[in-house]
């Protein structure tokens, strides 16, 4: 499996226990398999040059969980924003990335204004992206890194990402009011 990261360094050694706790899949190393997707981030970056590492990841004898968009995703990714224990002892784990709705979901949520099953609606919304968890040192073995490459993002890439926002933020509207 070819995967990527970007960021503002090369990251040739990735560890596994730096970062958020509370993300998505809990704490672990975030990539994806989509280089499209990867680029994406570095949108934000305007005052440096940021990389996107490529790795591939054999996993053969690893343990790995994939989700779909659903009731369990839910729940898992509900629990880790919760800073709750993490309920799996997978080596990887492959699933949709959680839009940044859920943080104003969970909010809701613990106000007791939607329900879950509420909440779950709001996340299908927006497209489905792809993040891979490297999330134990034997997945993390089985992690190489091939390269890191420059990328500075055009301004089509910058437009189509608006544009694909404002489509978003209209459809997230659209599913508050239903």
């Amino acid at each position: 499996m070819i995967l990527y990261h970007s960021g503002l360094t090369e990251i040739q050694n990735p560890d596994i226990y730096h970062g958020r706790k509370n993300a998505d899949f809990g704490q672990g190393f975030y990539m994806t398999p989509d280089h499209a997707f990867a680029r994406r981030w570095t949108l934000s970056s305007k005052d440096t040059t940021p990389v996107i590492d490529v790795y591939r990841l054999n996993t053969d004898h690893l343990e790995v969980v994939r989700f779909t968009r659903d009731t369990e995703w839910f729940s898992y990714i509900f629990n880790n924003r919760r800073g709750y224990p993490d309920s799996l002892s997978a080596d990887v784990i492959i699933g949709p990335i959680a839009n940044d709705t859920i943080f104003d979901t969970l909010g809701i949520l613990t106000s007791g204004l939607l329900s879950d099953e509420e909440a779950l609606h709001l996340l299908m919304v927006g497209p489905a992206y792809t993040q891979v968890v490297i999330k134990t040192p034997r997945g993390r073995a089985q992690l190489e890194w091939v390269e890191s490459s420059p990328f500075k993002p055009d301004a089509a890439a910058e437009e189509a990402f608006r544009a694909e926002q404002n489509a978003y933020l209209t459809d997230l509207g659209k599913a508050f009011r239903n």
